[in-house]
């Protein structure tokens, strides 16, 4: 019977990988302390967050196909160098535009890291722990939305948002030390070509294993990116019980992360439908719930185990369809699921400024992830008819 203990080197991935969650999300913290000291509007500071995404989707991609004809750990430890000197770079920027410029820098690093990170982790375990590596890895990200993000936003206002970057980039310098000294070298040595990382799209099933993804997490974003407003002006909370209320929903990350790894492991996709099925749900379950203060607070608890229960299973799925381009496979869907925050993120705003108010937010966000549900049931048809299927 093989060893099912998770190896040191995925521990080490998931700390990098909270270092890199907490950088995309803290700026959100310190977005009022950053407009007021570079004399800008807060809308201006929110496309900080803005650049960031879309480094990750446009620039991700690019950076793999070049970054996957090179030995992992030191392309691993080369993201993470560039990690530091971003962050780095936007706790000394003196104006605006150099701290675009840095969070542009930063967000380039999270889609090949991710991506990259995630074929590492899966080729460290067994093939039946592939989904739980996955998840680990990933756990960083949850992690840094329940501690990172707050903890981030706490040292800024202590002691300014510059410390906060600087903070950022002592984590990232701590898991460079430890990629360095043990993430080993040895099998990541084979140059890909181009052609053989692109040929990968045409499978069909990796498509639409990238549009579920694209799909499905919309849903949580939708509600997620409007908590805060639906908490204080539909349930009747204070702006001060926003932060553990996100805490609370943190905890639920958690959780549905280790879920979702250990159910893709028995059976992906069974836990890809039913995931995908009960973060719906869930999002019925807060809708409902709105009116009642506490009540609200359980449904948005498992609407986090839910919802994040789908990470593992969208990453795996795509990794599973990438072939010989896997590392750019597993980066695109790092793309996707900021493709979906961003169209989440739109949606939510355009109901919560419409005649119908933050509370049918949760309602509107079920729409594209029922649609998704249906992306799944094909995808899953044709995996079991595909001799070629890996899930």
């Amino acid at each position: 019977m093989k060893n099912e203990k998770m190896p040191l080197q995925v521990w080490i991935l998931t700390l990098a990988a909270f270092a890199i969650g907490t950088a995309e999300f803290v700026v959100a913290g310190i977005l009022p302390q950053v407009a007021h000291t570079l004399s800008i509007t807060e809308g201006q500071a929110g496309y900080l967050i803005s650049g960031y995404a879309l480094a990750i989707v446009f620039g991700g991609p690019l950076l793999t196909i070049y970054l996957a004809r090179f030995n992992k750990k030191k392309v691993l430890a080369g993201l993470m160098v560039l990690f530091i000197l971003g962050n780095l770079l936007s706790a000394y920027a003196p104006n605006y535009w150099i701290l675009m410029t840095s969070r542009v820098i930063t967000g380039l690093v999270q889609g090949p890291f991710y991506g990259i990170g995630a074929v590492v982790a899966t080729g460290l375990v067994a093939k039946n722990m592939a989904g739980r590596a996955v998840g680990q890895m990933f756990a960083g990200l949850t992690l840094a939305n329940v501690l990172g993000v707050p903890g981030g936003t706490w040292i800024g206002l202590q002691f300014g948002w510059h410390t906060t970057f600087l903070t950022v980039a002592a984590f990232g310098a701590i898991a460079l030390f430890f990629i360095a000294v043990v993430i080993q070298s040895h099998g990541h040595e084979q140059a890909k070509a181009v052609k053989t990382q692109l040929i990968a799209f045409k499978n069909p099933l990796l498509l639409i294993s990238l549009t579920v993804t694209v799909l499905v997490w919309s849903g949580f974003m939708t509600l997620y990116g409007y908590l805060a407003p639906i908490a204080m002006h539909v349930s009747g909370f204070d702006a001060q019980d926003v932060t553990w209320i996100l805490v609370i929903v943190g905890i639920g990350l958690i959780i549905g992360n280790h879920l979702g790894g250990r159910s893709s492991d028995k059976n992906l996709h069974n836990a890809s439908i039913y995931w995908a099925l009960a973060m719906i749900v869930s999002l019925l379950l807060v809708g409902l719930s709105l009116s009642h203060s506490w009540l609200f607070i359980a449904a948005a608890f498992v609407f986090g185990v839910a919802s994040f229960a789908n990470v593992p299973t969208m990453q795996l799925r795509v990794m599973n369809h990438g072939g010989e381009g896997q590392e750019l496979a597993a980066t695109a869907n790092i793309s996707a699921f900021n493709l979906a925050n961003a169209f989440g993120g739109f949606l939510g705003g355009v109901v919560i400024d419409s005649h119908f108010g933050a509370g049918m937010i949760p309602f509107a966000a079920v729409v594209v992830p029922l649609i998704g549900v249906i992306f799944i049931v094909r995808a899953n048809r044709r995996e079991i008819l595909s001799p070629l299927s890996q899930a």
